[in-house]
């Protein structure tokens, strides 16, 4: 506030600036308000006194700050995805598509912030740590509810950890409590969590969504045929389950009492389009609101030549917290099986101590030279600027690179050398001897099927690319195009050769035991679906995620060193880190999406018109 006086023989007249921000569409007035005061005053005329009154007027200008415009209320918020979720369960969920959907009707113990990824609180509001590091005590909040009005309590988290560990329920997120010893209940609003060992990634690997155990009768076993994974009648999140029509829409209802506030959308709907292109085509008709995931990068110029020309449509770049690879089956699919013996009266579980099982090896691709080959074979840059249209960024190995103290730069990534490719497989006995273009060794052809998502268009282009350059040097290669969730279930199937996928939503944390440790090589559930081990990468591991103190610079040199030892194994080929383009209608207000979190203020959004 700036106060400005002037001084005026026997009148005084003082203004008042006030200034207030304004939200679009208030008006700002102003009052004058004048006060008139008569002062008596003895003075001093010709050597007498004299009493005479002063008038002196004050008047004060009052920028009177208006009353905000309300937000508008009500409508359906309407986003787009190529992709249709396979369950609303997230202790059972393994796809992003099913994760989009979930994750606005299931809170979690904690999640993301926005834009630094730091882990914060959701139901848990704080959380202490013992001196040893090894019992952690959490606090939920008492003022969130299930929307059936009960009360969101330590036996729901308790539940939903016994859930992840039945074995009939085959959850992908058991690998998450591999140093964890016991959970308890301690009260209604205090969940009691003992290790093992020291876990400096614990908190990262607590974001599952929480399950209301009263919805399966306090009983795990009730998960798995339960209605309540597709039709969730009771949720804590910002919406509630309305209708889920396969490979069409989900619609989810506002919460009326969500804990940080009623959504100011009546609904949030994800349509679901057959490809990238018929999801721009809706996107530019208006049928949408904005495209849940990003434009596709073969359409970032068109987005960017509409708003030249004009339309209220905005755009916003970020590099994703995950990257996109080719992941090589190193196990025969025909044969798959776990990476650890059950040695426990057959309970399906992993035991402490027990060493990796000997995997009967892929025909091909069990063979390193094979994957190396490939890995100098594939054309990077040619993938970035002609597939991806430069809407990405070259990565080396498991790391991204956003995680940038545990990001080994000393790793030289792979470029095109189809040379060098070539000789690999003739050095390994990899040879055309009967002249028909396709490699042989042992009577064995150099053939296998590269699978992906139908109507990612991006991999798709991708797949095509690499086929052709790999049947040049003398590879069969099948490509395979098929609905995502087939892709899913093969993949944790282990009935593959090879696959072009991501993995995304990400913490900033570089453990990766769920995808590269022999624990998670479990067939049905685990995310080791190319069956890897290698004994070092295991070792460093475990030493990364127990440094005492946590600090990134102690715990920076193990993985720095599986990047560099995972480089030389090539159980994926990574090809780049992807630069998402969000973009969204004016009409959509409050959409603020980012790196580490797209949908942290739903319940804020709301839409003009």
């Amino acid at each position: 506030m700036f106060r400005t006086r002037f001084l005026i023989p026997l009148l005084f007249a003082v203004s008042i600036l006030v200034l207030v921000a304004c939200q679009a569409g208030a008006v700002e007035v102003t009052r004058v308000v004048e006060n008139t005061v008569v002062e008596t005053r003895v003075v001093e005329v010709e050597g007498e006194e004299v009493i005479v009154e002063v008038t002196r007027v004050v008047t004060e200008e009052v920028v009177v700050e208006p009353t905000a415009a309300p937000i508008p209320q009500g409508g359906d918020v309407v986003e787009s995805s190529f992709a249709d979720g396979s369950t609303l369960n997230p202790v059972v969920i393994s796809d992003q598509a099913s994760n989009d959907i979930a994750n606005k009707l299931f809170l979690s113990l904690v999640t993301l912030e926005a834009f630094t990824g730091n882990v914060i609180g959701q139901i848990a509001e704080s959380w202490d740590v013992s001196d040893d590091g090894l019992v952690w005590t959490f606090h939920l909040r008492d003022d969130i509810t299930w929307s059936d009005g009960t009360p969101v309590t330590s036996a729901d988290v308790v539940f939903s950890w016994d859930a992840i560990h039945t074995d009939s329920v085959a959850s992908p997120r058991r690998s998450n409590f591999q140093t964890v010893d016991s959970w308890q209940a301690i009260d209604d609003y205090t969940v009691e969590l003992t290790l093992n060992t020291v876990d400096c990634t614990l908190l990262t690997n607590l974001g599952t969504g929480i399950l209301p155990a009263h919805a399966y009768d306090n009983d795990p076993e009730n998960i798995v045929d339960s209605p309540e994974n597709n039709a969730p009648s009771i949720t804590n999140g910002p919406f509630t389950f309305g209708e889920w029509v396969p490979d069409d829409h989900a619609t989810l209802n506002a919460n009326p009492d969500y804990y940080l506030g009623a959504p100011n959308v009546d609904t949030w709907t994800r349509r679901v389009f057959a490809d990238q292109s018929a999801e721009l085509a809706g996107f530019l008709a208006g049928e949408t609101d904005t495209m849940g995931r990003g434009v596709g990068p073969q359409f970032v110029s068109v987005i960017e030549g509409e708003i030249a020309s004009g339309q209220p449509i905005q755009i916003r770049k970020w590099f994703t917290n995950g990257n996109t690879f080719v992941g090589f089956n190193l196990a025969n699919p025909a044969n798959p099986q776990n990476g650890w013996d059950d040695v426990v009266e057959a309970d399906g579980k992993w035991t402490e101590g027990e060493p990796p099982l000997p995997q009967d090896p892929h025909p091909v691709l069990g063979d390193r030279a094979v994957r190396l080959a490939i890995a100098n074979a594939i054309d990077y840059s040619g993938i970035i600027n002609k597939v991806v249209f430069g809407q990405g960024g070259l990565t080396l190995a498991n790391v991204w690179p956003s995680i940038e103290w545990a990001y080994n730069n000393d790793v030289e990534p792979y470029t095109q050398d189809l040379e060098l490719a070539q000789s690999i497989l003739d050095d390994a006995g990899w040879v055309d001897g009967d002249g028909d273009g396709v490699r042989e060794k042992d009577g064995q052809r150099l053939a296998f099927t590269l699978m992906t998502n139908a109507g990612n268009e991006t991999r798709e282009n991708i797949g095509v690319l690499m086929k052709d350059t790999l049947d040049s040097i003398g590879f069969e290669i099948t490509l395979n195009y098929i609905e995502f969730g087939t892709v899913v279930q093969n993949l944790l199937g282990q009935t593959y050769d090879a696959v072009i996928i991501g993995f995304g939503g990400g913490a900033p944390e570089p453990d990766d035991r769920s995808q590269f440790s022999y624990k998670n090589d479990e067939v049905g559930a685990g995310f080791n679906f190319v069956s890897y081990y290698n004994e070092q990468v295991e070792a460093n591991l475990a030493d990364g995620l127990a440094v005492p103190g946590c600090a990134q610079e102690d715990r920076a040199p193990f993985y720095k060193e599986n990047q560099a030892l995972m480089h030389e194994d090539v159980p994926y080929a990574w090809l780049y880190v992807g630069l998402a383009n969000g973009v969204w209608w004016d009409r959509l207000q409050n959409y603020d999406p980012n790196t580490w979190s797209l949908w942290y203020n739903v319940h804020e959004w709301y839409l003009t018109q």
